[in-house]
């Protein structure tokens, strides 16, 4: 199946794209593609499209990805609404207060199935019969 996106080409901090048509199998990073659309730069807000292409590969049943789509629509090639993107956090900010409760609750179930290894258990033996040792020490005070 093809699919127009973006392909990254600038270099560190200085992201610059190329819109390209490509079989969805291809990862974005390879630079196997059928041809170039168009270019952007998001520090710059240049764009660069080549309308009479995108049409064609369109009408030949080429997919938008959801940025790329974004992009057309602000462009005015395409007449659509623009989709709202899911960005992933990654790790980053706060997790929302019910996945945080089903986490606290994992975490609880799990520590008593660890079990401890031989080192651990012969450490709590030798800590026992000394403080066996105290207990009676302390009976014989009395």
């Amino acid at each position: 199946m093809l699919v127009i996106r973006l392909i990254r080409v600038g270099k560190k901090h200085s992201p610059d794209f190329r819109m390209v048509v490509t079989d969805k199998k291809n990862p974005p990073r390879g630079g196997r593609f059928l041809e170039m659309l168009g270019h952007y730069n998001p520090k710059l807000k240049q764009k660069n499209f080549k309308e009479e292409r995108i049409r064609y590969w369109l009408k030949n049943g080429a997919k938008l990805s959801d940025t790329c789509h974004n992009l057309l629509v602000g462009a005015g090639i395409i007449k659509a609404k623009k989709i709202k993107l899911k960005i992933s956090s990654k790790g980053k900010g706060k997790p929302e207060e019910g996945k945080l409760e089903e986490k606290s609750k994992e975490k609880a179930e799990e520590k008593p199935k660890l079990k401890k290894g031989p080192k651990e258990e012969k450490s709590e033996e030798k800590k026992e019969p000394s403080s066996a040792k105290a207990s009676d020490g302390e009976e014989k005070k009395e």
